[in-house]
């Protein structure tokens, strides 16, 4: 009997976006990324890169990963590789390890659950998927940090969460404090993994996936959080505003730095300035062509 066979896309990059372009490689359809480097058994490329190999369902969907990271990191060398035999499926778990979101906030495999928890501390458990949400990404961070940082005004609210991916600000919201969250995306492949991360952490009666954009949407909420990117964010701003309850918070991310002062201006002006500028924070992650971006979240107060 002929044994399985599964195929892996490797590519070399350097070590400060291996982080990000993990998170690609996810997006493209892995259900599993290993980082080998001059530390790991596997031994990486050394020279201040590193080694990442994805684990894809079937071949067609390694060759087109392959060609999208041609296109994205022409230097990293995307290529294929294959094992064979079912005991190499999994392998792949054991790089996946718990890692600290924000300050108070771990995130954790459910193959990996992380040493008990300090006092204070909250634990998420993820499934990494398809979806985009690992919290790995800059983007996703800031969004969480700012959560975080702000539980007074997220503890009992409402949360709209518009392009939610995996549903991972949504629970991060949760575990700040939030009530209830309503969690909308226009990838439907996306609500199934919602569900399941959602019943993982406790939260499956307090999440609701819904298919469809800011548009589907009716009524304010006290905390909107919309963690897509620019090009998308200019065009909903107006529906965006709207959307934010009196003295509600919104958050804005998926903008590089130089689009702050663009998209700042943009949301405080749309809906007769009812919208104040609170709080910006900044971090360092993968841009388009393998470049390194710094990516932007903001915090806007709703007035009363």
């Amino acid at each position: 009997m002929t044994e399985p066979r599964y195929p892996f896309v490797a590519v070399d990059v350097p070590t400060e976006i291996a982080d990000d372009v993990g998170v690609e490689l996810f997006e493209l359809g892995a259900f599993g990324v290993e980082e080998r480097d001059d530390a790991t058994l596997s031994r990486g490329p050394g020279a201040g890169r590193v080694t990442l190999v994805g684990s894809f369902e079937d071949r067609e969907a390694a060759d087109e990963a392959i060609e999208a990271l041609r296109e994205a990191h022409p230097d990293g060398d995307p290529r294929l590789e294959e094992v064979v035999g079912d005991a190499w499926r999994d392998a792949w778990k054991e790089h996946f390890a718990p890692f600290a979101l924000t300050p108070s906030v771990t995130v954790a495999p459910p193959w990996a659950p992380p040493e008990p928890a300090t006092p204070g501390a909250r634990v998420l458990v993820l499934e990494p998927g398809r979806a985009f949400g690992t919290g790995l990404h800059a983007t996703t961070a800031l969004v969480a940090e700012i959560l975080d940082g702000r539980t007074q005004a997220v503890a009992g609210r409402e949360v709209l969460d518009v392009g939610t991916g995996s549903g991972i600000l949504s629970l991060v919201a949760l575990l700040c404090g939030a009530s209830r969250a309503l969690a909308v995306d226009t990838d439907t492949d996306v609500l199934e993994i919602v569900r399941e991360n959602a019943t993982r952490n406790g939260f499956a009666d307090r999440v609701e996936a819904r298919a469809g954009g800011i548009e589907s949407v009716e009524g304010t909420y006290a905390v909107v959080l919309a963690n897509i990117e620019a090009r998308v964010l200019r065009p909903i701003a107006e529906r965006l505003v709207r959307a934010v309850a009196p003295g509600g918070l919104l958050v804005i991310s998926g903008i590089l730095a130089g689009e702050h002062a663009e998209l700042q201006e943009l949301y405080e002006s749309v809906g007769g300035h009812r919208l104040r500028h609170v709080e910006s924070r900044r971090r360092s992650g993968s841009g388009t062509a393998g470049s390194v971006d710094d990516w932007v979240a903001i915090a806007f107060a709703a007035a009363p």
